[in-house]
């Protein structure tokens, strides 16, 4: 029978160290800056510590790994001062290879104090099967995988858990059967033991979730968050602007270069090629972003999180083709048919840790509610605030109207819709139009083609040769960047700064204070007493050029006199 566990109407204060939990991983907590657990942590850690199974529902950002974590690293810690022989204790799986290789930083987090005493591999990160058949020969106390990579090391009797499994953990659980996981998970279970305590983490109820929780879990606690599923509006705020293609493009141009948006962004686009797309755009502008997609390989992927996380670039342009995409953006979409080929263990939306994002941006409007939820999740996290701001086309207008009606309960008192009109006279930055248009034009479909197997080839390659480079010196990782040009358009250096002229009366302060360099007058007089060589040179040039230095003599006379 399940047991149901409702949320207090407050939160009652429970500290780590209230849960006898073992000095070296209290250690680890403190080390991470943790004062207190959240409320799923301070709910759902004592009753794993129990013994029982647990299902933890809570939206993103809320703490659900450290439910799971933390006991599985108490508990191992506990077994091992008696234990006779290393076996493999634990089984961690999540749908993608970004979320394995996170929860492996994450156990390596809370095992700072004690990694002599507990050993966990993540083996979706290694793409060569040789490689993790090494990393599985130690027995390790916990195995990180996707479920289609386990289910080859358990066939293959390189992975033996019938005998030794105590703990199994499927995270982000509701992906497991969208991702096509479903007969793979059925092979693993085979494969382990009767009884072993489960833990399921998701961030909603699906009909998918009760068919995994009455297959998996024996002594079920359903723990449920009483909570919203998005952060209050006082902590998100969600905006949405009427665009069509040329407005968006020439919109999102201007929100950039003026510095109108700050900070840590991610734009979402509905399919790789417009990924490229917005990516070779920006570039004319001298607006370097980093594109993140299921084409790149695993290492690159995670690379790219970890050094934006790190805020070595502020832009990631993000699609994430795993979820069904919209029919109507089908016909638009004809050319991508037949050549795309995404790793199937790859996620963008979902469960990925982006640490303090500012703003997030649909370039193209999420095909449905759950996209919309799990894009804008990215930011305000934590007690963090955020921005989200969709452009939305004609086409895509019922899709916000679904959002708006499935977010009808949270609207903000004096609203009537969730979204906030983003106001912004479009006419204020007309004259961005022709520049905007003739750098969108540029981008062709065969430019996009040829930056997409340019960056694949060169993550490739850098994934593969790197990676045993950077194991041995991590410091140097911080050399590789992925916001670098893609040479498939022309550069045209002058679209780099903008004019004054061209700037809205009503910005220019902002975009002076951005550091923006506007040509004409205004930028020759600013180059100080060490230009005057250069001025002279390109005076000459000038008068040199009879099509730059023609006088009429009629105004010659005329300056004489």
């Amino acid at each position: 029978m399940s047991e149901l566990v409702e949320t207090e109407p407050e939160k009652k204060i429970v500290a780590f160290h209230q849960m006898n939990l073992d000095d070296r991983l209290l250690k680890a907590i403190a080390k991470l800056g943790w004062v207190s657990p959240t409320l799923i942590q301070e709910k759902g850690i004592p009753l794993f510590l129990e013994g029982k199974d647990v299902l933890a529902k809570g939206r993103t950002g809320s703490g659900k790994t450290a439910v799971f974590a933390i006991p599985i690293v108490q508990n191992i810690l506990t077994e091992k001062q008696t234990a006779k022989e290393q076996v493999t204790r634990a089984l961690i799986l999540a749908p993608t290879k970004e979320l394995c290789q996170q929860l492996h930083k994450a156990f390596q987090s809370f095992t700072t104090s004690c990694s002599r005493d507990i050993s966990c591999v993540n083996v979706a990160s290694q793409t060569a099967i040789s490689g993790q058949k090494t990393l599985l020969a130690a027995h390790p106390d916990i195995v990180i995988a996707t479920p289609s990579t386990v289910l080859v090391h358990l066939i293959s009797k390189k992975l033996v858990l019938k005998e030794s499994l105590q703990y199994l953990v499927i995270d982000e659980a509701d992906l497991v059967f969208s991702f096509g996981f479903e007969a793979d998970l059925k092979s693993v279970l085979e494969y382990l033991p009767t009884d072993y305590q489960c833990v399921l983490t998701s961030a909603t109820l699906s009909d998918d979730i009760q068919n995994l929780k009455n297959l998996v879990l024996h002594h079920p606690v359903t723990l449920k968050l009483e909570e919203p599923e998005l952060p209050p509006a006082s902590q998100l705020t969600q905006y949405q602007i009427y665009a069509e293609e040329w407005d968006k493009a020439v919109l999102i141009y201007a929100l950039f270069k003026l510095n109108l948006v700050r900070g840590k962004t991610i734009v979402f686009v509905r399919n790789v090629d417009r990924c490229y797309k917005l990516k070779l755009y920006l570039q004319q502008f001298g607006i370097p972003s980093c594109a993140l997609n299921g084409e790149l390989p695993v290492n690159s992927r995670c690379h790219i999180v970890q050094q934006f996380n790190s805020g070595i670039y502020d832009i990631i342009i993000a699609s994430d083709e795993s979820t069904l995409e919209d029919p109507n953006y089908a016909s638009a979409d004809k050319s991508n048919k037949g050549k795309r080929k995404n790793d199937k263990e790859s996620g963008v939306v979902r469960g990925i840790d982006f640490q303090f994002v500012s703003n997030v941006i649909n370039f193209d409007f999420p095909p449905d509610v759950d996209s919309y939820i799990h894009r804008v999740g990215r930011t305000a996290r934590g007690n963090n605030k955020g921005t989200a701001l969709s452009f939305v086309s004609v086409r895509e207008k019922y899709l916000m109207q679904a959002v708006e009606e499935h977010l009808s309960d949270w609207v903000p008192p004096g609203q009537e819709s969730v979204f906030k009109p983003y106001q912004f006279r479009m006419e204020e930055i007309e004259a961005f139009r022709y520049r905007s248009q003739d750098a969108w034009k540029a981008v062709t479909r065969i430019a996009v083609r040829e930056a997409r197997l340019a960056e694949i080839k060169s993550e490739m390659m850098q994934s593969k040769k790197l990676r045993s480079h950077f194991e041995n010196n991590p410091n140097d990782m911080g050399i590789l960047r992925h916001d670098k040009a893609l040479h498939t358009v022309r550069i045209q250096s002058h679209l780099k700064d903008v004019p004054d002229y061209i700037i809205p009366p009503t910005l220019r302060r902002l975009a002076k204070a951005s550091g923006n360099k506007a040509r004409g007058n205004s930028s020759s007089s600013s180059h100080g007493e060490g230009k005057t060589g250069k001025k002279e040179k390109t005076f000459l040039k000038r008068k040199d050029n009879p099509l730059l230095s023609f006088e009429f003599e009629g105004f010659k006379k005329k300056a004489k006199k």
